[in-house]
């Protein structure tokens, strides 16, 4: 997130207007005030709720966390074959967003919208994933955003579990190299899938899990990762919203982000 170098008396700052635009998608009554700067423990003003990581390891590490991405998709992900979801395939869905975010969704798999485009979360799922997002007070620019598969599985059903054991790889570097702070795994499969577990989203969600991975040192490590609905599902029962809404409330406290005015 850049920082708020000027915000005159006369309009209000975009981030306050991003906010608006939300659409008050969970019934808030206010929104989250405007960043502001504060310092991280090692010194540096940074912003809060944007990324304090590029301040730490350096803007040569965040480029280089870029390039692997790039070649993780270009060299394996775009021609990728081990699976019959390629035989359907428009495009691969590798992953969108900042490559050095604190934040990461996961989702299961790329719907009609996101096989066109190769972009992830581009439809229906996708606008309302936006407000979500920007309800929290973030763009989308400033979150990294994927899916368990990187192809679209016919009709949108769940990824198989053999075409999940066959792109999960892809999966689990991507999160090694982003390595955010935190984890919203969006919908059943990406939760169960992540925290290698059959117990339901219903009762997953609510509560921060610990997602463990190898880090880029090769020691193992922990993130938290919150379940909660897929958007997509809460768009076929927009009751659910509330709930989603409190998970993703907990998600802001952890980083330290603005919560909305009561």
């Amino acid at each position: 997130m850049k920082p708020f170098t000027s915000m005159q008396s006369t309009s209000k700052p975009q981030h306050v207007k991003r906010l608006l635009q939300a659409d008050r998608l969970f019934g808030m009554t206010s929104v989250p005030t405007p960043s502001v700067l504060r310092m991280p423990a090692g010194g540096g003003a940074t912003v809060a709720g944007g990324s304090s990581k590029g301040a730490s390891i350096g803007a040569v590490s965040v480029e280089s966390k870029r390039m692997q991405l790039d070649v993780l998709d270009r060299e394996h992900v775009k021609g990728c074959k081990k699976c019959r979801l390629c035989e359907g395939r428009t495009n691969t869905v590798f992953g969108d967003g900042d490559a050095n975010a604190r934040l990461m969704f996961i989702g299961e798999g790329p719907g009609f919208d996101e096989d066109k485009q190769g972009v992830p979360f581009v439809g229906r799922a996708g606008q309302l994933l936006n407000k979500m997002i920007a309800a929290m007070g973030l763009t989308r620019e400033e979150v990294y955003i994927c899916n368990i598969v990187k192809c679209r599985p016919p009709n949108n059903r769940d990824p198989a579990a053999d075409e999940v054991i066959a792109c999960t790889p892809y999966l689990h570097e991507q999160v090694r190299i982003v390595e955010p702070e935190v984890i919203v795994a969006l919908g059943s499969p990406a939760s169960k899938l992540l925290l290698d577990t059959q117990t339901s989203i219903g009762r997953l969600r609510g509560q921060f899990h610990d997602y463990h991975y190898t880090n880029l040192s090769g020691e193992v490590s922990s993130i938290s990762l919150m379940p909660t609905y897929h958007p997509a599902y809460l768009l076929r029962s927009p009751h659910e919203k509330k709930k989603t809404w409190d998970d993703l409330q907990m998600v802001m406290k952890l980083m330290g982000l603005p919560l909305p005015q009561r």
